[in-house]
């Protein structure tokens, strides 16, 4: 696709004049010519997982955005779990691994603090920006389809305990401990006064594999971005509860984030990676349609077009007859600030990690945040691009949030939020 297309294609959605700035600095090759900004290296390899949420990633190499910023040499490679791509960070591309990842937000904190590395090492990352926010939803099989369960689901939590009086184990599924599916699904059942440790098993299934998994009656619910939500309605197997813009709105999800001694080595090449991604997530936004015919795709998802196309464009059945047109709650990819990488929401994921016994209680998660989160990058790369000061937010927090069982969350005093849920670990 040519510059000028994309500038037209991209004019219809706030914010990206980014892109007519870029333009402007782009050579015949699609090279960034910017002086003195050419990147220390010319590509990276950056691993994802079949997730919408993912979309920016593969666009920024299809559409070459990453090329036009002068790293040609860009690799974006699947993973076959959180749990491999885990692995592959440790390695690094040095060792056969990978440098960066469309990653669950949590893990690049639980890997920084040596929570889920091989012996504890404590493996430094960077987080350079969001993916998306919105845009997952938690399942239940059709056994429980006359219960109507929502956000409201404590009938659901009756029958497991009905279940478990008989005998049977009854598990959920979400895609890796202490990560985001994990945490929604967690909250949901907590604050309907189900225990996810004490009431009921959690289980480790990699997003990809949810749906054969429940066919086979392996789970009870599941947690999972799309296109795997859809994929289980169109399939007869299970239906939707509730989306996790339901359990709170416009809730941050996915992250960019790389090796933090990669980034130190390159920051040029840092900053040129978010750039390309800021562009692919502007470019996502406007292009719904073709996001979804392009990661559907053999070489991506391997998934039919119909099974993430209309959830993409905000069209949500939910498997019991109800049917919602332009969701509200409908994955973002730039839009309402959802690429930058508020430090109020790592905070937010540190606390729920402490709160489900993932991280100690007395971690300094101030501290972790500064190392981790570099919103700093986000702000040089969104400042280069050209992006309106009004698309770029003022501070680090988004402020007080709250979700659907009307607890808050302020970011002034995380602990008064502890306090104030019913089951924890802490």
């Amino acid at each position: 696709m040519t510059d000028t297309l994309t500038r037209r294609s991209l004019l219809k959605v706030s914010g990206t004049a980014a892109v007519l700035a870029a333009a402007r600095t782009a050579l015949p090759g699609g090279a960034w010519a910017a002086s003195g900004d050419a990147p220390e290296v010319k590509g990276a390899t950056f691993g994802f997982i079949a997730l919408t949420d993912s979309s920016p990633l593969i666009i920024a190499k299809e559409k070459g955005f990453f090329a036009k910023y002068g790293l040609p040499d860009v690799q974006v490679v699947k993973q076959a779990s959180w749990g491999t791509t885990r692995d592959n960070l440790e390695l690094g591309s040095a060792g056969g691994g990978i440098d960066g990842a469309h990653i669950l937000t949590p893990m690049p904190y639980q890997m920084a603090s040596g929570r889920i590395t091989k012996n504890s090492t404590k493996v430094p990352m960077n987080i350079l920006a969001r993916l998306n926010t919105n845009g997952q939803s938690i399942s239940v099989s059709n056994t429980y389809k006359t219960l109507h369960v929502g956000t409201a689901a404590k009938a659901l939590g009756e029958a497991f305990a009905k279940a478990r009086a008989t005998g049977k184990e009854v598990k959920v599924a979400m895609t890796f401990p202490g990560g985001t599916h994990d945490l929604w699904i967690r909250y949901w059942l907590a604050a309907n006064g189900v225990d996810p440790d004490k009431d009921l098993s959690t289980i480790v299934v990699p997003p990809p594999q949810m749906v054969a998994n429940m066919k086979v009656d392996t789970m009870e619910a599941f947690c999972v971005g799309e296109p795997w939500n859809a994929q289980l309605i169109n399939q007869g197997i299970g239906y939707t509860a509730l989306t996790t813009g339901e359990l709170w709105k416009d809730h941050p999800e996915k992250s960019l984030a790389m090796r933090g001694d990669w980034v130190e080595k390159n920051p040029k090449a840092a900053k040129a990676v978010t750039m390309a991604v800021l562009e692919a997530q502007a470019w996502c936004e406007a292009n719904i349609e073709e996001m979804c015919k392009i990661v559907s795709g053999r070489e991506w998802f391997k998934v039919p077009f119909e099974d993430i196309v209309w959830r993409s464009k905000g069209r949500y059945d939910y498997g019991t007859g109800k049917v919602v047109e332009n969701s509200p709650h409908v994955m973002k990819f730039w839009k309402d600030f959802a690429s930058y990488p508020f430090q109020s929401h790592d905070l937010w994921f540190l606390t729920e990690n402490i709160r489900w016994g993932y991280q100690p209680a007395d971690v300094d998660t101030k501290a972790l945040i500064k190392a981790v989160n570099r919103e700093d990058i986000w702000r040089d790369a969104a400042k280069t691009l050209g992006v309106a000061a009004a698309d770029i937010p003022a501070t680090t927090s988004r402020g007080i949030e709250t979700f659907f069982d009307g607890k808050t969350f302020d970011p002034a005093n995380p602990q008064a939020y502890l306090k104030s849920l019913t089951i924890k670990r802490v």
